[in-house]
């Protein structure tokens, strides 16, 4: 299977090391806006993947992983639809809104391979789904400083806060718009569950940890799930779950095996 990686910064180049490790995947095309940092990693290979713009990368490869940023999801998505090729998005929070896209890719007969990223339980709140659920929380706790720059927080100064203290309690369609870098856990989260209007989200800001931690809490006809996740961060760049990456690689290790585990 050719693949192309839309986005060479870390997510990208760790799940384009693992894919010299997984049978019957081959890289064969990379693009970013930053040209020299697909070039840096295209040097990593024997055979060098080919540097292509978005649209070059998508007519030449079978499976196009997105790795970049939801407003490049927008771009790409739509494109890979129009050309029947299947597609692994990253940033999952480009999608919301866009639902009627997921609706054509399926019409168009496109796989859309959405990893779980930088949480755990998406097997379980699939299972649940197939019942009735009553209710799915998401609590983040992040150090302020890791929430800086969210536009729902401007009026506040992060670096005041000495303990922890709850900063967002809503909706997960309304945590999207205030915290549109933190929206990927929500957005997966929404996608597989109840949607964005039923999916409540807190956000704790917490000066004592060093650590983004996760807990989510899924009671249905099924009964209650609850799953915590202390997210260490990628050994290549502290602003990145390392998770995130290797539920990717994990993934398309699925992709390429006849054997499937798990919902």
């Amino acid at each position: 299977m050719k693949v192309g990686i839309i986005g060479c910064g870390t997510i990208g180049s760790e799940i384009a090391k693992a894919i010299l490790k997984i049978p019957k995947l081959e890289l064969v095309s990379l693009c970013d806006i930053d040209k020299d940092k697909a070039e840096r990693l295209s040097l990593l290979f024997p055979e060098k993947p080919s540097i292509d713009s978005l649209s070059e990368l998508i007519s030449k490869v079978s499976l196009v992983i997105e790795s970049s940023s939801q407003e490049v999801v927008r771009i790409a998505f739509p494109l890979s639809i129009e050309k029947r090729k299947d597609m692994m998005i990253m940033s999952v929070g480009g999608l919301l809104g866009k639902e009627d896209l997921l609706a054509e890719a399926e019409k168009m007969g496109v796989k859309v391979y959405l990893p779980s990223g930088a949480i755990a339980g998406i097997d379980g709140l699939k299972a649940t789904s197939c019942a009735n659920i009553e209710s799915v929380i998401l609590t983040t706790r992040k150090p302020p400083s890791a929430l800086k720059g969210a536009p729902y927080l401007k009026d506040i100064d992060l670096s005041e806060i000495k303990e922890e203290k709850t900063l967002f309690s809503a909706t997960a369609e309304e945590a999207i718009k205030g915290f549109p870098a933190n929206v990927n856990v929500a957005a997966i989260l929404s996608l597989a569950g109840i949607g964005v209007q039923n999916t409540k989200v807190k956000i704790i800001a917490d000066p004592n940890i060093t650590r983004n931690i996760h807990e989510i809490e899924i009671i249905g006809d099924a009964g209650r799930i609850f799953i915590r996740c202390e997210n260490l961060p990628s050994p290549t760049n502290p602003k990145t779950s390392y998770l995130a990456s290797l539920s990717a690689i994990a993934l398309l290790k699925q992709i390429a095996s006849s054997v499937k585990i798990g919902t």
